[in-house]
């Protein structure tokens, strides 16, 4: 039934329904997926308040690519006709995002993920170290984590996003202004958003640095 309503868009974006009754079907799997993550990040930080008396995330957000969005990338990379092995070609249908308090708590927290025996590592990017064009900041994961299932285990793919508070407030804005306005955005108005971005990326750096010290405060103290 789930693969029947997906086919009129499917067949719009030249996916065939063979692909869209594989892909059905492996959302449970996906979703399994996001589960487990997101499981083993709560656990690392619930461990991180009880050994450190911190939580280095502030909230965990998670996300399963939309089947219009997933036609839509199959087609643009050539794949429509993919019944096997379709995060090869889209591998960002599950997606998990961690927000944190502070730049260090992301690299903290990307160290301990991934760290874990069951986590596969299969690719960084460091948009913090290297921002993007426009300014966007954030560290980008794809990993394989092994997701349990009565027919045996299955390692699928995951996108995991770890940024700080600040990072997503200026993401999600830059968002929402480019993709919400119906005109070109002007290269000044791009410039803008651009310099916002640093600025906030300044103001980040000096909230970690003012945490900082506080904690030596409080550490002299006791």
């Amino acid at each position: 039934m789930e693969a029947e309503k997906q086919i009129p868009a499917a067949e719009a974006a030249g996916v065939s329904p063979a692909v869209v009754e594989a892909f059905v079907k492996q959302r449970q799997v996906y979703m399994a997926a996001i589960k487990e993550i997101t499981t083993k990040l709560e656990i690392l930080d619930e461990d991180f308040k009880a050994s450190h008396a911190y939580n280095p995330i502030h909230h965990i957000e998670s996300r399963l690519k939309s089947p219009a969005s997933v036609w839509k990338k199959l087609n643009r990379k050539n794949a429509s006709a993919v019944t096997d092995n379709i995060s090869d070609y889209v591998q960002d249908i599950a997606g998990v995002r961690v927000i944190c308090n502070y730049i260090e708590d992301i690299y903290s927290i990307a160290d301990l993920l991934t760290g874990q025996r069951d986590i596969e590592l299969l690719r960084k990017r460091d948009y913090i170290m290297y921002p993007k064009e426009n300014g966007y900041r954030s560290l980008h994961l794809l990993i394989k984590v092994p997701v349990f299932l009565s027919s045996g285990v299955q390692l699928v793919k995951a996108e995991v996003q770890i940024r700080t508070i600040a990072m997503d407030f200026w993401a999600s804005l830059e968002h929402h202004l480019r993709y919400k306005s119906e005109d070109e955005i002007s290269d000044d108005l791009r410039r803008r958003l651009k310099d916002s971005a640093e600025k906030i990326s300044e103001i980040d750096m000096e909230m970690q640095s003012i945490y900082r010290e506080l904690r030596k405060t409080r550490k002299n103290q006791k």
